[in-house]
């Protein structure tokens, strides 16, 4: 089904203005923040060095979930320029952000999410508003953009493929590394040029009151995980952001100066047969310092395509662990592609005006004879 389009965006010459965004200040607060893994690219390329940056994410992927990298080679000032984007494009009018809003009906994730669901019988609406970009390959060469994007298109696209190679790519090669796979095996299934709903997100989360938090999050308090491969969270100083370790403890995640925060999510999970972690994790009220500041995120999801098919992958280390067992390799029925795991999932979650509490606790539901695993609120 093709994408939603609202007719009659107004048309001017005058480009939206985009005025520089910088990051606000630290919290002074004392809050409890998660010990993460940091991984250095700059070793990447180095002789013996991917194989000890693999070493070194074993456990960030195998037990947490979440993990840093660092002197990624990406500019600072090419992702505040991001920020400054998005920025620009939330205080651009409603009319002008509904121009291509997403397609949940058809699990369809690009385009602009509107803070338009309420939460429960809370009187409390989601406060979360996000603007999802495609990869600029072939396949999405029809899909509209909005005004602001057109604008800054070679720009946002290399951005984009940027963060794909520098950061994307050699995270799947570490990632095949601890699999005992070919150093390919997961960068040729994830190649950016195929089809897939990779995507640059500007979110933000608005300001609410601490009394609207208080209600929101005593309807939804559990959190989620990611629907994707391998998610990206450029860091922007607000905290709020928290995931639930394996001792069951809620812990924030700290904003690392140049550091990007990565998580895997549940379609690696799938894969390697729980070996690798999609760990559930929320955003809570930020800080007393920092409640009257509006959340802004830079984010990019890594998500299996039409060329992966959701099965257990031929790892040797799942083997020994007993994780790929004979059924697994003889198995040769029907499983969803990548984007039709993705799409069912969207479409699931995000399909509603209303977010409610699933009847009787159900955390699954069906694909292609696959029991598909819900970690959400």
């Amino acid at each position: 089904m093709a994408p939603i389009i609202i007719d009659n965006l107004p048309g001017t010459a005058i480009k939206i203005p985009v005025k520089p965004w910088s990051r606000p200040e630290p919290t002074r607060e004392d809050l409890k923040w998660a010990p993460l893994a940091t991984i250095d690219l700059s070793r990447f390329d180095e002789p013996g060095g991917k194989q000890q940056l693999a070493q070194q994410l074993y456990d960030a992927v195998t037990k947490i979930g979440f993990w840093v990298v660092v002197n990624t080679g990406l500019d600072d000032a090419d992702v505040l320029r991001q920020f400054s984007i998005g920025n620009a494009f939330f205080k651009e009018p409603l009319e002008e952000k509904r121009f291509f809003p997403c397609n949940f009906a058809e699990g369809e994730y690009f385009g602009y999410r509107e803070n338009a669901a309420w939460i429960g019988d809370t009187g409390v609406k989601q406060n979360i508003e996000a603007l999802n970009i495609h990869k600029e390959i072939p396949a999405w060469s029809n899909l509209p953009k909005h005004r602001i994007v057109k604008e800054n298109w070679e720009e946002i696209s290399q951005f984009h493929r940027n963060v794909w190679e520098k950061i994307t790519r050699k995270l799947f090669v570490l990632i095949a590394i601890i699999l005992e796979l070919p150093e390919n095996y997961l960068t040729e299934a994830h190649a950016y040029d195929k089809v897939s709903d990779d995507q640059l997100r500007y979110m933000l989360y608005n300001v609410r009151t601490q009394e609207e938090w208080d209600k929101a999050l005593g309807y939804f308090n559990s959190g989620h995980t990611d629907f994707g491969s391998v998610s990206l969270l450029f860091s922007q100083n607000v905290a709020g952001l928290q995931i639930r370790t394996p001792e069951g403890e809620w812990k924030y995640v700290k904003p690392v100066e140049g550091g990007i925060v990565c998580n895997a999510g549940d379609t690696l999970t799938f894969l390697t047969n729980g070996l690798i972690k999609s760990t559930i994790h929320r955003v809570v009220a930020p800080p007393k310092d920092q409640i009257h500041i509006a959340r802004l995120g830079l984010l990019y999801f890594s998500r299996p395509g039409d060329d992966i098919a959701m099965r257990t992958v031929p790892s040797p280390l799942l083997q020994r662990l007993g994780l790929l067992t004979e059924e697994d390799k003889q198995y040769n029925g029907p499983v969803p592609s990548g984007t039709e795991w993705v799409r069912a999932r969207v479409k699931d979650v995000h399909n509603k005006n209303v977010w409610t509490k699933r009847e009787g606790g159900a955390n699954s539901f069906q694909l292609k004879g696959l029991e598909i695993k819900v970690e959400h609120a």
